[in-house]
């Protein structure tokens, strides 16, 4: 697929040869829209026969047409579903919405047996067909005709613009439904078919053979046989006689007697059921099997009793259980009409039943040869788990005589016991980085939920603070929880301290599983009898080592793509000459595609090959499948081999991206059925082969125009994609996962969200999801926004709908409050660049690239020629050139002239009222109030896992405009909580903490609660966490849909960051009542310049300011005052545009970023203070009355971002009398913003000045730090404070009384993602760059803050340590080299600071700049030193005017790059120094046991 690298560079002279890129091609898109949406689709009626009338659009033949209306919830496969016999006389409604999506294979094209290849019979045999989108415009390599061309050829008419779920609940509910499809003009009556035989009318006229020639002989009688079947028996050695359906069969000689599936009723079929009867009652020892209607018929001649099922079993996600060994299946059905198990008569017995509904799938003879399945194991469509009966019936027949059944079938599984373990460690996966995000936060919670549940005691190690699992109370909390890191030294301490027997590896990401692997490995868990509990660690090396995986994939016939695995850049560059460029590169035991890359010469192999060597032992070079399609499936087995996949999701993005970073959604597109269950099949064939209990995730490579695919890895873990899937399906993956573990069967445990039926099935979808990742690439210098195949993105978003239009755009506003949808802007409103090449931001892909996409389609570039550029699949291009057309049409109209149905239609193709303002030409509040007065409101919809196939208990919810009623009654008040949106950097874990402890907080008092937050990630997306989840934009238009459907008391904006925190001020100027402090303070606080004016009022001391109007102010202002100054926009979270200038040319470019960011707002600047400590009171308020209170202190001196910085609590440097002014300042604050709920309040210390640097009216950073420490939750007194609640006040840590431990001290530490970021400078600054924290506790600072280091993935340097400072440092830097020197490591340092060190008796190496390297001084070079392991930490202290920029630079990158620590901070490096003097040995004591000793002492 090289072509793509190539696609550029011709197309670029093509296109520009065409003149497209000059916009003449404007006019020809507009005559295009006007032509899609002014041609009025034709419109029919669907009339049920209770009256009830819906419209739809016809896509097919336009004729009246009359029938029973069934469902069918298979998520592919229409094809299929259509030429199915057994819908003769059904009008078929197919419960996945988007329908057409690959078109229809050549429906004429014969295959070897004469058989129609791609259908299941010679013709369409529905009545008619119902569905919710149509897709116009289909992409499949093996398509010839859209689906509307071949309904129209075979005369069948089809709806679209139905509401199918709302349909899909009426069946359900009234059992039969009668009703017809009807056309103006041409009256057609309700009649039911099930009146007439319908096998009669689809049953062969005369007798066919197939397979002719075949050694076995098998009569199979036709009641409306699919082509499969006969495929199937004829690969099997049968030559396959079709006779009529109502054949005397006794005349007949044959070695097998088949009967099919079938249409209908089966008791109509009298001379038929007669016919077989004979044949049973006879002696005749030919073994006999029947599908389906097969089955009917032969319960029916046994003298057993069929009946109408209430809603028929219509789906390709049934589950089945064989009742010989226990075995599940899952299984494709097709039938109206059951048997009664109990009027089954003696010598006959079930062999199937339903595991859902217990109802019979299927029964046997006690003696003789005669079994049969109501299934359909030929499946086309549906999974093939179940193809195994054919195999048994050919073996009845060739063992002959006395062959039972039971010796044809699978053997009974050996099934282990279950786990007899009482206590489990659950290792946690640490701080958030890139890569390992908060999936494992959300995971980590289920599985402890699981373990509790069964009653098992449960210990967490985790040193993630700000994460929901590690709070210490709660009915889904471990009952021990250890804030230590997870490395080999401390987990076996702790086992020594707790004796688990059972161990957890699945849930902590890589963090977890490579120290599992490690753990095993050295023999700790053999020797203390610790039991790895689900996938065996032999299996976890097979999937983790490139080279064993491989193997194990080939003993299988399965295929890789062509891979060498190498553990040295020699041995990788001779592989890759093997292989042939480009190739792609990958790292075992790694995390999101680290050190991973596409490397398309040798040079750029080296390179890579070099940086994933210092990270990981072993890499792997692969041949390059750039331009494949990426597909992932998500796939649960238990220790029984009962296995199945619970979602598959399908790349936007072609191969190449991470998937990551690529836009993924679920279920896939494009795929056909006959790709979906290959995929599908392999997928759990490689599962059993590689033995995993639990839960993993396969992704494949598939060929964009044929059958051949790779798999391109497993991870036999949680993962990403696994909190992605549950999020998307509501099947609760991580939960099943552990109940796995010990050892429960999968049809054991319950679907929760349901309730009724079993976790052994999986999800049917009625809606598409979308996930977009959310990156924060701009936030460092000189990073590329180009993405490949290491991950980058700090968090995602996910939006779900019943279009991907809809869904799309949904998702794309979900990633940040400033992009409206799929339109030609960047995000923040930032300019194109001037010399913009749309074509080559096209071809290469980038975190902007949909954007360009957006810009490229407006500029009339054709789907054609992006294609070529991008390799996305047309359907995806087609469908986003829709989006595009339909705002091109609608801004034709005014708000006067737009026609009511292009407003919905703009509103079903996810258009906010922002948008559609825009396009019309007036603003968001006017385009609201238009489509109010037009009635035109969303629709509120479940997701249930079962496309509504059975009632659901959950109330886990999203809005969409495509319906006609809402799945559910609004009759209860509740109260509203804002969530944090996707994480980035800045806003984490830690904001989805307040939101669930504000949650559980208002459930305790009995509040109900609606939560609105779009981040699969979280805990608080958690459908049981609250009383009604809408997952959903966290937008002003959508907050208020949802407000006013709900009639919700009031809403909570201040615990999920500042996304909601933004919301405030429009959400109150629309009469949404907020709970705690009044809006307009919230917005005084924002305000910079409003909020140091009152500061100036109330005699509060802060740095000298001004509001900016100009550039001009600034230099005055930095004139007046002296540089350095300190750069501040409003309304931001984690600093962002926030810096500090050092002189008029960085003035000028900061300011520019700045007003960018607070575009609305004043920028404020004020006198940047050197050499002072930053504090930080977080604190909770009543009415304008401190109730709780907490001070930490940071380690770095003030200039580093509050959430880059390392916090201590108690205060360690900080004097009395500073503290009281502290208190003092938060006094006057909290009582001048009145403030009512959380608040946190930033201020510097230099000796005993004071002053504030900002008070932010929401929960901070550091929230759950501090409860945490202190043991008092912060938000569950803010939420009872804002709900009015009445608290005992007594007990809290009021200014008067504060809480400060005394025997601890409490350490948080930032985790950052610097080896993520291949050119960023891993450098602090005022804008925040890290991605996670931890925090760690010991008696005294020195031991807490070793913790905390090796907690963020520190390690301590055992032989060299690096040394570079600036002047301004020297004479502060000595005593800590001194005392570096003293532990013994030996030190390096450049020559100046080396010649300096040697000077003043620290006895330091000098070694060559990076710079000089080339030139071959005589100086040791400091990448071999960190190359060969002598130099294992590097303390790198930059200034603003040190000569060495780019050197300095690249000592930084040199240590980040191959895994070598690396200390930036001069405070960081003195606390180490000191720290590594005066910690006696780190110990597994955590905050639980400090807790402990002071209720003791207080007795």
């Amino acid at each position: 697929m090289t072509k793509i690298l190539t696609a550029y560079s011709v197309a670029r002279s093509t296109f520009l040869r065409q003149g497209w890129l000059t916009g003449r091609s404007r006019s020809l898109a507009n005559w295009k829209s006007t032509r899609l949406f002014s041609v009025k689709a034709q419109t029919a009626h669907l009339v049920l026969e209770d009256g009830t009338r819906m419209k739809g659009m016809s896509f097919g033949k336009n004729r009246s047409s009359a029938g029973e209306l069934v469902f069918n919830t298979g998520l592919v496969g229409y094809p299929e579903a259509l030429t199915d016999p057994s819908y003769r006389g059904q009008i078929l409604t197919l419960t996945y919405p988007i329908v057409g999506n690959y078109g229809v294979p050549n429906t004429q094209e014969i295959d070897e047996l004469g058989l129609r290849k791609h259908v299941e019979s010679d013709q369409i045999q529905v009545s008619g067909l119902l569905v919710q989108d149509y897709s116009y415009e289909y992409s499949h390599w093996n398509s010839v005709k859209s689906l509307a061309q071949w309904l129209n050829e075979e005369g069948v008419p089809a709806l679209f613009g139905v509401d199918t779920r709302m349909l899909t609940k009426m069946i359900r509910d009234k059992g039969t439904v009668l009703g017809k499809i009807e056309f103006d003009g041409e009256p057609v009556e309700i009649t039911d078919p099930n009146q007439r035989n319908l096998v009669a009318d689809v049953s062969t006229k005369e007798t066919q053979i197939f397979g002719k020639g075949n050694p076995i002989k098998v009569v199979a009688v036709d009641c409306g046989i699919k082509h499969n079947i006969i495929r199937l028996l004829v690969k099997r050695g049968a030559e396959v006689h079709l006779v009529p359906w109502d054949q005397d069969l006794m005349s007949l000689d044959y070695d097998g007697l088949f009967i099919s599936n079938g249409p209908g009723d089966p008791s109509l079929a009298g001379p038929l059921i007669e016919n077989v009867r004979k044949v049973l009652h006879s002696d005749r020892p030919q073994p006999v099997f029947g599908i389906c209607m097969g089955n009917q018929i032969t319960a029916l001649a046994a003298g057993a009793h069929s009946y109408k099922l209430p809603m028929g079993n219509r789906g390709q996600n049934q589950p089945v259980l064989n009742i010989m060994t226990g075995q599940a299946f899952i299984t494709a059905q097709n039938h109206g009409y059951g048997i009664d198990s109990q009027s089954l008569p003696e010598g006959w017995s079930p062999l199937f039943i339903n595991a859902n509904d217990g109802t019979n799938e299927g029964i046997m003879h006690n003696s003789k040869p005669v079994f049969t399945a109501q299934f359909h194991p030929e499946a086309k469509g549906g999974p093939t788990d179940t193809e195994f009966l054919f195999d048994a019936f050919i073996s009845l027949i060739k063992k002959g005589k006395g062959a039972s059944i039971t010796s044809v079938m699978p053997k009974k599984p050996d099934i282990p016991p279950r786990a007899q373990v009482s206590k489990v460690l659950v290792l946690g996966s640490g701080g958030l980085s890139i890569g390992q995000a908060g999936e494992f936060d959300y995971s980590g919670s289920q599985a402890v939920k699981a373990l509790k549940e069964e009653n098992l005691k449960t210990v967490l190690m985790n040193p993630n603070i700000a994460s929901v699992q590690t709070n210490e109370v709660g009915t889904k909390q471990a009952d021990s929880v250890y804030f230590l890191p997870v490395t080999p030294q401390f987990v076996t301490e702790v086992i020594k301290a707790e004796r688990p027997d059972g161990i957890l590896l699945s849930m902590g990401g890589q963090t977890a599983l490579n120290c599992g692997v490690e753990l095993h490995s050295s023999g700790v868990l053999q020797k203390y009898g610790v039991k790895v509990l689900g996938t065996p660690v032999d299996s976890i090396m097979a999937t983790e080592d490139r080279q064993l995986f491989a193997d194990k994939l080939m003993e299988i016939n399965e295929k890789i793509a062509p891979s060498i695995a190498v553990k040295t850049v020699a041995d990788a560059l001779k592989a890759a000459d093997q292989i042939g460029y480009p190739v792609m590169l990958r790292s075992a035991y790694a995390l999101g595609g680290l050190g991973s890359g596409l490397c398309a010469n040798k040079d750029k192999l080296e390179e890579t090959a070099r940086k994933a060597l210092a990270m990981s032992s072993q890499i792997l070079v692969e041949k390059s499948l750039l331009g494949w399609k990426e597909v992932e499936y998500e796939v649960v087995r238990d220790v029984a081999n009962n296995c199945v996949t619970v979602c598959n999701m399908e790349n936007f993005d072609p191969l190449g991206i991470h998937t990551g970073d690529s836009i993924v959604v679920a279920p896939s597109q494009t795929l056909s059925n006959e790709e979906y269950h290959m995929l599908r099949e392999t997928a759990i064939k490689v599962v059993r082969h590689l033995g995993i209990v639990g839960e993993c995730n396969i992704q494949y490579a598939l060929h964009p125009s044929s059958l051949e695919y790779c798999i391109i890895e497993v991870n036999a873990r949680l993962s990403r994609s696994s909190a992605l899937a549950s999020k998307a399906t509501g099947y609760p993956l991580a939960f099943v996962a552990a109940k796995l573990a010990l050892g429960i069967p999968l049809p054991d445990i319950k679907n929760a969200v349901s309730e009724k039926t079993t976790a052994c099935f999986e999800p049917s979808l009625d809606y598409i999801v979308t996930k977009i990742p959310r990156w924060d690439l701009d936030r460092f210098q000189g990073m590329s926004r180009e993405i490949g195949s290491a991950m980058k993105s700090v968090g995602e978003v996910m939006a779900v709908g019943r279009t991907f239009e809809e869904s799309m755009q949904k998702a794309l506003r979900m990633c940040h409050p400033s992009v409206d949808g799929f339109m030609p802007r960047l995000p923040l409103k930032r300019a194109w660049a001037d010399e913009q090449d749309l074509l080559q931001e096209l071809a290469v892909p980038s975190s902007t690239r949909i954007f360009s996409l957006a810009k490229a389609l407006h500029s009339g570039v054709s789907v054609d020629q992006i294609h070529q550029l991008t390799a996305i699949d047309k359907w995806f291009l087609h469908k986003l050139n829709r989006i595009t057309e339909l705002e091109q049409y609608l801004a034709q109209y005014n708000s006067l002239s737009v026609p009511p149905e292009l407003l919905l239609k703009a509103k079903q193709d996810g258009f906010s009222d922002r948008q559609v303002g825009q396009a019309l030409g007036t603003h968001e509040g006017e385009a609201r109030a238009l489509r109010l007065r037009q009635n035109i409101r969303p629709w509120v919809k479940q997701i249930d896992t079962l496309a509504a196939e059975y009632p659901a208990v959950t109330n886990y919810l999203y809005c969409t405009y495509h319906g006609q009623e809402h799945d559910l009654d609004f009759s209860d008040q509740s109260v509203m909580v804002l969530g944090c949106g996707p994480y980035h950097i800045g806003s984490s874990v830690e904001f989805d903490w307040c939101a669930v402890s504000s949650i559980r907080a208002l459930r305790q008092m009995g509040q109900r609660t609606v939560v609105v937050n779009h981040n699969p990630e979280t805990v608080s997306t958690d459908f049981d966490e609250c009383d009604r989840l809408y997952f959903e934009e966290l937008t002003l238009e959508r907050i208020l849909d949802i407000t006013q459907q709900e009639g919700c008391t009031g809403s909570i904006v201040s615990v999920g960051g500042q996304i909601p925190n933004n919301l405030a001020m429009p959400l109150h100027l629309n009469g949404v009542k907020i709970l705690g402090t009044n809006p307009l303070q919230i917005d005084r606080a924002e305000e910079r310049s409003v909020f140091s004016t009152i500061l100036d009022e109330l005699g509060v001391a802060q740095a000298p300011w001004r509001a900016l109007s100009s550039l001009e102010d600034a230099f005055a202002f930095a004139n007046e005052v002296g540089y350095p100054c300190l750069l501040r926009p409003s309304y931001v979270l984690s600093g962002s545009a926030m810096n500090v200038a050092y002189g008029e040319e960085e003035m000028k470019r900061f300011l520019e970023e700045a007003a960018q960011v607070s575009q609305e707002h004043p920028v404020v600047i004020t006198k940047f203070i050197r050499g002072a400590r930053e504090v930080e009171v977080d604190a909770v308020a009543k009415t304008g009355k401190v109730l709780v209170h907490a001070i930490t202190e940071h380690v770095e001196d003030a200039g580093v971002h509050s959430g880059d910085a390392t916090l201590m609590l108690p205060t360690q440097t900080i004097s009395q009398g500073a503290l009281e002014k502290i208190k003092t300042a938060t006094r006057k604050i909290a009582k001048a913003f009145e403030i009512s709920g959380p608040f946190n309040t930033q201020f510097l210390v230099k000796g005993n000045d004071v002053m504030v640097i900002e008070c932010n009216l929401r929960a901070s950073r550091s929230f759950p730090f501090v409860s945490k420490t202190i043991g008092v939750d912060f938000i569950n007194v803010a939420t009872r404070v804002m709900v009015g609640e009445p608290l005992d006040e007594s007990h809290l840590p009021s200014l008067e009384n504060p809480i400060i431990p005394v025997d601890f001290v409490g350490i948080k530490a930032p985790m950052f993602s610097w080896p993520r970021l291949r050119d960023a400078d891993p450098v602090l600054r005022c804008e925040m760059a890290s991605t996670g924290e931890v925090a760690c506790f010991g008696p005294n600072i020195y031991s807490a803050f070793l913790k905390a280091m090796l907690s963020t993935g520190f390690k301590l340097p055992q032989k060299g340590i690096l040394i570079g400072i600036q002047h301004s440092f020297r004479p502060n830097f000595l005593l800590t080299a001194h005392q570096l020197n003293e532990e013994g490591f030996k030190l390096y340092a450049t020559e100046g600071t080396s010649a300096w060190l040697n000077a003043n008796d620290v006895p330091t190496t000098p070694v060559a700049w990076p710079s000089q390297d080339e030139h071959q001084g005589s100086l040791p070079s400091i990448n071999r030193l960190i190359n060969d392991g002598d130099i294992d930490l590097v303390v790198n202290l930059p200034n603003n005017n040190t000569r060495f920029i780019k050197d300095n630079f690249l000592i930084r990158r040199m240590a980040v790059d191959h895994g070598v620590p690396l200390i930036t901070n001069f405070q960081v490096v003195k606390l180490f120094a000191e720290a590594v003097k005066y910690a006696s040995d780190l110990d597994t004591t955590s905050l639980f046991h400090y807790r402990q000793r002071n209720v003791t002492k207080q007795r």
